[in-house]
């Protein structure tokens, strides 16, 4: 974990003088700031972006809670938010709008080191916690994106079918259509079919990636094989294959059918 970057902001300085003398004895900590008033330290924060700010409340023109407010107000990115707060003040009957007001942490002036010791540990465990979750993001985006390059690079786009008593390996876009047969699928290349143990929807789920369609409750289709829709004397939709196979569209997939009708 970097260091965690500090602005402190007090109105005295000697205050601010005796909290930046504190810091430097703290490990884990770079002052990337320190300023003597509100407005300053609105400016500090955006061009420097620390994690951490230590804040005096009682201050003139604009004191800490017009700082917070005027925080709230700028645009952060997704992935890290505004810095933390956490007030330093020799007014402890503010601690209950300091906390209303968002503050991680309060610490009533004169300030002892193992008081900000303290205030800086809570500190680094919410900014480590920020960094986990924002890591976390970006590694479930990387994994999704992995996963879309392997499906267009084409790697797992073939299966291993049985035939009497081999093994052959099998192109799924060579497949023509999907029907389920009880507890199995008998896939149809051609003029051969291959019955393999399984679902209908698994079949769904792993071939959907190549675009295949369920047309019916116990029919999935390769659209690059259809040669025509035919509608029956009722009404019905019946999928004609190239090979001559005709195929029955259920009430619940013909949304499915003519939307591929209308990307052809």
């Amino acid at each position: 974990m970097a260091p965690l970057r500090v602005i402190i902001c007090d109105d005295e300085p000697l205050a601010l003088d005796r909290l930046g003398t504190l810091i430097a004895q703290c490990s884990g900590v770079v002052l990337a700031g320190s300023v003597l008033g509100g407005r300053e330290l609105i400016a500090e924060v955006q061009r420097s972006a620390p994690d951490l700010i230590l804040l005096d409340i009682e201050m003139p023109h604009v004191d800490g809670f017009d700082v917070i407010e005027a925080l709230s107000r700028l645009s952060w990115p997704a992935d890290s938010g505004p810095p933390l707060v956490v007030f330093v003040t020799a007014h402890p009957e503010f601690a209950v709008d300091a906390f209303e007001s968002g503050a991680l942490d309060f610490i009533s002036k004169p300030v002892r080191l193992s008081r900000l010791e303290r205030a800086l540990a809570r500190a680094r465990e919410a900014a480590e916690q920020r960094e986990a979750r924002r890591r976390l993001a970006d590694l479930s985006q990387q994994l999704e994106e992995l996963k879309r390059m392997r499906r267009e690079a084409g790697e797992d786009h073939h299966l291993w079918v049985r035939r009497g008593s081999d093994r052959v390996r099998l192109d799924m876009a060579s497949v023509d259509w999907i029907a389920a047969e009880g507890e199995y699928v008998r896939l149809h290349v051609g003029g051969d079919t291959f019955l393999e143990r399984g679902a209908i929807s698994d079949a769904q789920a792993r071939f959907e990636s190549l675009g295949f369609v369920r047309v019916h409750r116990s029919a999935i289709v390769n659209p690059d094989r259809i040669a025509g829709i035919e509608t029956g004397q009722w009404g019905g939709l019946k999928i004609r294959l190239g090979t001559g196979a005709l195929i029955p569209v259920g009430k619940t997939y013909r949304p499915a059918v003519r939307a591929l009708i209308r990307r052809a």
